[in-house]
Parts: C-alpha cells; sequence; structure tokens
C-alpha cells in the first residue's frame, strides 16, 4: 500500500488510522531518513490505540513504553545500537514477542533479530513534489 501525504497532519493520520486496525504483537519497522516524518507518524499511531500522553523519539532511552491506550505501545529508536547484542540487555524479546505492538526505527541496525512477519514502513521525500511531500509505503 502507497500513501502520498502533503503535509504532518496527513502523515499522522496515516499512522492513526494504521494504529486502529493493528493486531497485538505487531512489530512496525520504521525506516526513512533523518527528519522525514518518523516521530510525527508514531504520534499518529499512538493516538489511533488511544494514548493521550506526549510521544518523544527515544534517541537516547533506545526504547519508550507508552501503556495506557487500547495495546501497549513500545517505540524503538536503534540508531545508536552499536552491536545488535546490546538488544539483549534491554530485553527487547519481551517486547518483541508481548502483546503490545512495536515501532522501531532504523530496523536496519538489528537487522538479524527481526521476525519475518514484521510490517515495513519506509517514509521518503520527493521535493520535485514539495518541502511537505512524502510517499509512505507499507510492506504487510
Amino acid at each position: 500500500m502507497i500513501y502520498e501525504s502533503l503535509s504532518e497532519a496527513d502523515t499522522f493520520g496515516v499512522g492513526k488510522e494504521m494504529a486502529e486496525a493493528i493486531k497485538p504483537g505487531a512489530i512496525i519497522l520504521l525506516e526513512g531518513d533523518l527528519g522525514v516524518g518518523k516521530t510525527v507518524f508514531t504520534k499518529g499511531f499512538a493516538e489511533g490505540l488511544g494514548i493521550e500522553e506526549p510521544i518523544t523519539s527515544p534517541t537516547f532511552t533506545i526504547v519508550q513504553e507508552y501503556r495506557e491506550g487500547k495495546l501497549p505501545l513500545f517505540h524503538f529508536d536503534v540508531y545508536r545500537i552499536g552491536d545488535p547484542e546490546e538488544m539483549y540487555d534491554i530485553g527487547y524479546e519481551e517486547y518483541f514477542f508481548g502483546e503490545g505492538v512495536c515501532i522501531v526505527e532504523w530496523p536496519s541496525m538489528i537487522e538479524e533479530l527481526l521476525p519475518e512477519n514484521a510490517i515495513k514502513v519506509r517514509i521518503s521525500k520527493d521535493f520535485e513534489k514539495g518541502f511537505d511531500y512524502r510517499k509512505i509505503e507499507v510492506d504487510e
């Protein structure tokens, strides 16, 4: 599925719509360059789960936990992971194989740990279509 976003509100809306149909145990691999809208997408996703607390990028904490929605949301940013073995230190298996939903930014850093059934979401810019344009590709 391909979505075209013309604004942050559109990107937020795609995340929200996706969350409203998500099943427990889903893992979303969120790919895209810096500043492309991964956190905006995640904020929309959180709202779709009924999470009202502020969503922030877990750049320095690796994972942020949000448990107040209809499903727990575990938001990972693994950009700073030097070795996939570090994921064992934070107990990633409990998150990945539990009843919540995981969003993983920069999934290529831990590729060997990711299940095959993960949902891939790639957000990319195309400046020829405008500064705020984003193409959001979802591969389930």
